[in-house]
């Protein structure tokens, strides 16, 4: 059965013509679905409740790569077909290898392309298509649920003990860290930057945290890059731009000690996606990080909200978005102009908390 509405791309064209003269509506989807979870499921079931026939596109082998890397996908594209065609709310799927969706619409003319995610209509190249050949796109909303990197990510958490290593791991001392997002934080924010000509640091940014370092915080910069997983911009580009951080870095002495990143939309439901707490986490198991006592610094209230759900002090800094974004109502820790303005509130709380230990000790 479930084999049966596994299809050649092109012999569904005649079939959805036929549906849609028949006055049925068709709706059309895609993804990667590596590791089927109850999101997926979900957002099929919703799709198909919107539509009378319901195909899904399945990226190839080769584009997965591309998006999430050359580690993905787990599963490959034959057995990812044959799981999501075995759901009841899936009419027909195929394999496709483009990057985006334009040829799919171009080709199947479906009359309801369904989207999930933080994807923006504007931003969306198939959207004029398919509105131009008499369809409509419709963004279906968010709900809980878990991810393949997610799960990936718990396997590796759950298991990494009984991973067998060549070298010994590095044994870190327990100690805080600064937590700083990078863009409208260190750099000034352009929308999904990826051309290094367009990286510019925040005058006092790189001076402020070597100041932070110095004193002895490790530097963590964790930022979420969903550009790369929404097919914006490459990895390649998105380390392109870091160089060009690291590179500034240096001239001043500055070692920056991780930059973790999240290249997953909201869709994806990634939990290292912020302000979900994968990154900080990583950091306390790779580092040592005393968590309760780090910073979070950062230019939107999402940071604020990550350091909240993590436990670390907050530092909003008026730079960027300067914590406009509206997309939580916390208050922060330290409120400051900048970087460097957080750098001198930072030292100042260390100081006010050393001299108040001496005191307890006299």
């Amino acid at each position: 059965m479930a084999a049966s509405k596994i299809r050649e791309r092109e012999s569904l064209v005649s079939v959805i013509a036929a549906e849609i003269k028949a006055g049925r509506t068709v709706g059309y989807t895609s993804g990667v679905f590596d590791l089927l979870h109850a999101g997926h499921v979900d957002y099929l079931e919703r799709a198909r409740a919107q539509c009378d026939l319901l195909i899904v596109g399945v990226n190839s082998d080769a584009s997965v790569g591309q998006l999430k890397g050359s580690k993905r996908p787990i599963c490959p594209a034959l057995q990812r077909m044959a799981v999501v065609a075995g759901l009841a709310c899936v009419d027909f799927v195929f394999e496709f290898s483009e990057g985006n969706n334009n040829r799919n619409i171009e080709l199947l003319k479906p009359q309801i392309y369904f989207k999930a995610g933080d994807y923006i209509r504007e931003k969306l190249s198939s959207a004029a298509i398919i509105e131009n050949l008499g369809g409509k796109v419709v963004l279906l909303p968010f709900t809980d649920g878990q991810s393949s990197s997610s799960i990936i990510d718990r396997i590796l958490a759950r298991f990494a003990a009984d991973t067998p290593h060549s070298d010994p791991p590095t044994v870190y001392a327990r100690r805080p860290a600064i937590f700083v997002d990078r863009d409208g934080t260190i750099n000034e924010h352009v929308e999904h930057l990826h051309e290094a000509q367009k990286f510019q640091l925040i005058p006092g940014a790189l001076e402020g945290l070597k100041r932070l370092r110095d004193h002895g915080y490790p530097i963590v910069v964790v930022t979420n890059q969903p550009g790369i997983g929404m097919g914006y911009f490459s990895k390649e580009e998105f380390f392109t731009v870091n160089r060009e951080l690291l590179k500034a870095a240096a001239k001043i002495g500055l070692e920056i000690d991780r930059v973790y990143f999240c290249p997953h939309n909201k869709a994806d439901h990634c939990y290292c996606r912020k302000p979900s707490t994968g990154m900080i986490a990583r950091a306390e198991r790779e580092m040592n990080i005393d968590v309760a006592r780090s910073f979070v610094v950062g230019d939107m209230t999402l940071d604020l909200e990550l350091a909240r759900a993590a436990g670390c002090r907050s530092v909003l800094v008026h730079t960027g978005r300067g914590g406009k974004d509206g997309n939580f109502s916390n208050a922060a820790d330290i409120s400051v102009a900048d970087l460097g303005a957080a750098a001198d509130a930072i030292l100042a709380l260390d100081e006010k908390i050393c001299a108040i230990d001496e005191c307890s000790r006299n």
